[in-house]
């Protein structure tokens, strides 16, 4: 009974450290808002980013385990956490994007974005590239 306890509190430290986590790297002001309204146009670029040869290896893991997640009918955070509960998928994007366009180059990103130059130019600003 002690070891399935200590098993429970550890899963939920480890939730906790989560939420702590993504409340540090969310996106300031009013830049969450613009990431949802965002969301379809940087799908196609995450998709396409996770398909394209040049982009190394490991990033192109991270586009797909990031696809994968958001394809899940579940969130980590529920979504009546105030704030994390509905911008988390928006919060893991800003997150995986920025080490991917870390990883490339802000060019390759450019030639992949399916969307208008100002929502190229929210994409930077999320992503602090």
């Amino acid at each position: 009974m002690d070891v399935l306890l200590g098993v429970v509190l550890g899963l939920l430290g480890l939730w906790l450290a989560l939420l702590l986590g993504l409340f540090l790297i969310r996106p300031r002001g009013g830049a969450l808002a613009l990431a949802v309204r965002l969301l379809p146009d940087v799908l196609r670029l995450v998709a396409r980013l996770a398909r394209d040869p040049r982009v190394p290896r490991s990033a192109r893991v991270r586009l797909w385990l990031l696809l994968a997640y958001l394809a899940l009918p579940f969130d980590l955070v529920p979504d009546f956490i105030p704030v994390l509960g509905y911008a988390d998928d928006a919060i893991l994007v800003s997150w995986v994007l920025r080490s991917v366009i870390r990883t490339t180059g802000p060019d390759l990103v450019a030639e992949h974005w399916p969307g208008t130059p100002d929502g190229l130019a929210v994409v930077r600003r999320l992503t602090r590239t």
